[in-house]
């Protein structure tokens, strides 16, 4: 993954669990990256190593976590000056999700190791849509969650999301019932 990701971690660590949480977190990763270069890419295993610790140190479950690094992830890079992006990407949480893969081939133009999972979305309607997710990275699927989650609160939506399919339980993918209210 990219340094960008592994930094937004650090920044959502640190502003919830502050500083020092952050340097345990990584000794306890076995992570002596100092600082993480935006554009560099790094092993995804640093990233899991870097969740695993968290989640051990902060006794919080790997679901919750992601779910709420997720939610986080749609504010930092927003802020990080990728903002512009997601306006580009539509003007509705609808559109925005049904342009995800769209977003991720402009972002590959500035990170060209990048390797995006890809979204699909099914029976869009007015209050909400089917989003189907497809990653080769396993276990992310809390941290969709919390983009969408993320996303909704960008859009001032207020949102009830249900996983119907689960890679963990065999699918061949992840599937989401997104609800707009």
């Amino acid at each position: 993954m990219y340094g960008l990701v592994n930094r937004a971690l650090q920044e959502f660590i640190c502003t919830h669990h502050g500083d020092a949480s952050w340097q345990s977190i990584k000794n306890m990763a076995g992570v002596d990256v100092e600082l993480f270069v935006c554009m560099e890419s790094y092993p995804d295993e640093i990233t899991y190593r870097l969740v695993g610790a968290a989640c051990e140190l902060l006794n919080i479950e790997p679901a919750a976590l992601l779910r709420n690094f997720g939610r986080h992830w749609v504010l930092f890079t927003g802020q990080e000056g990728y903002g512009s992006l997601f306006d580009g990407a539509g003007s509705s949480l609808q559109e925005v999700l049904i342009n995800l893969d769209h977003l991720h081939l402009r972002v590959g133009l500035m990170y060209p190791a990048l390797k995006p999972p890809s979204f699909r979305c099914t029976d869009v309607r007015d209050d909400g849509l089917t989003l189907h997710y497809f990653s080769e990275r396993p276990g992310l699927a809390s941290m969709v969650i919390g983009l969408i989650e993320g996303l909704g609160e960008r859009f001032g939506k207020a949102l009830a999301i249900r996983q119907t399919e689960d890679r963990a339980s065999g699918a061949d993918h992840d599937i989401f019932d997104i609800r707009i209210a």
